[in-house]
């Protein structure tokens, strides 16, 4: 027989802030500043990481104390810099000629075309017909995707600044916390309370999904830079396609179908024999990851893989790409407003 727990009632003020923080989590993927917030929770979270280093080569009776927070202070500039050259590097890397995302589409229109005579009828039904045809498609997908994809055109500056800001003000929260006291009154304190939760969640999703990334980006670069070649199989645009999937690979599921089509298509350009190869090394890489991921989400996340893809797909409808991206953090803070209260 199930035992129903009782459950404390919500006082107004917590039932105040819980609907502004949902009416606040709304208004930031309608009006598309996810990756402010996204940036200054990276920030703010990397500060409060690094920061109990500081306190402990800086002992002080009072947490105001001036050089904990000039210490603080610095700390935020290198990481905010840092991120931002980071940042500014991945794109120039992307723009370059040596990791071009287009040239990347471009050889795997051409290896489609070139290997229709050596695929089976059935895949070929849903493979476009040329190179031209799927250059077309990709540019009807874009157009359509234009208003989500931030990064492209004319949004990349709005996007890049809102990043920008988003990372300060993450900083000053993070310096705010690390040299104030706690005398919040009762309706500030239940909205602290729930952006306690709602960092928590995100550190909880990014860095577990960080580590898996990174898992399954040193088990896709060691096969194409080291097994491939030692086999004497040396495969187009390899440092592309690595940093494609370290990048897509922080979408969780998703990220993974993204890099692995990319990888076997590019993969036909040598033979079908090698794409099947690379498809089964795929598969059997991510039945590896498959038990990590579940001990790395499961004490992280605390959430399945079928109720993460459950949310993703109702995001998606909800707000397009920048739903895919948002809904891993947006459920596991419901899972933890609702965890808080005994509710699950």
């Amino acid at each position: 027989m199930i035992q129903i727990s009782k459950v404390v009632p919500p006082t107004t003020y917590e039932l105040a802030a819980w609907v502004m923080t949902a009416f606040a989590l709304f208004f930031i993927l309608k009006f598309n500043l996810l990756p402010a917030l996204l940036a200054g929770l990276l920030v703010y979270e990397l500060v409060h990481m690094i920061t109990p280093f500081i306190a402990r080569r800086l002992p002080a009776r009072r947490p105001s104390n001036i050089s904990k927070l000039w210490a603080v202070a610095i700390l935020v500039i290198i990481i905010v810099s840092l991120l931002a050259l980071s940042g500014a590097g991945l794109l120039a890397f992307f723009r370059s000629e040596s990791g071009s995302v287009t040239v990347l589409l471009a050889k795997m229109a051409q290896i489609i075309e070139d290997s229709r005579k050596i695929l089976p009828s059935w895949l070929l039904k849903n493979l476009p017909a040329d190179a031209i045809t799927f250059r077309e498609q990709a540019s009807d997908w874009l157009r359509t995707h234009a208003d989500e994809l931030q990064v492209v055109g004319k949004e990349a500056g709005r996007a890049m600044a809102h990043i920008l800001i988003g990372m300060i003000i993450g900083g000053i929260l993070a310096v705010r916390d690390a040299v104030a006291m706690d005398n919040f009154k009762p309706f500030a304190r239940a909205l602290a309370c729930r952006g306690e939760l709602f960092s928590d969640a995100f550190k909880r999703v990014v860095f577990a999904q960080l580590r898996i990334s990174a898992i399954n980006t040193m088990f896709t670069a060691t096969y194409l830079a080291i097994v491939l070649p030692l086999m004497g199989i040396h495969l187009p645009l390899i440092k592309t396609m690595i940093a494609i999937t370290f990048v897509v690979g922080l979408i969780p599921v998703i990220g993974n179908l993204i890099s692995n089509s990319m990888i076997v298509i590019v993969s036909l350009s040598q033979s079908l024999g090698v794409a099947i190869a690379s498809l089964v090394y795929l598969v059997l890489i991510h039945k590896l990851e498959y038990f990590l991921n579940a001990r790395i989400v499961g004490s992280q996340i605390r959430a399945n893989a079928w109720e993460l893809l459950i949310a993703m797909l109702c995001m998606e409808a909800a707000f397009g790409l920048a739903g895919i991206v948002a809904a891993p953090i947006y459920y596991a803070y419901v899972k933890a407003e609702l965890r808080a209260r005994d509710l699950v």
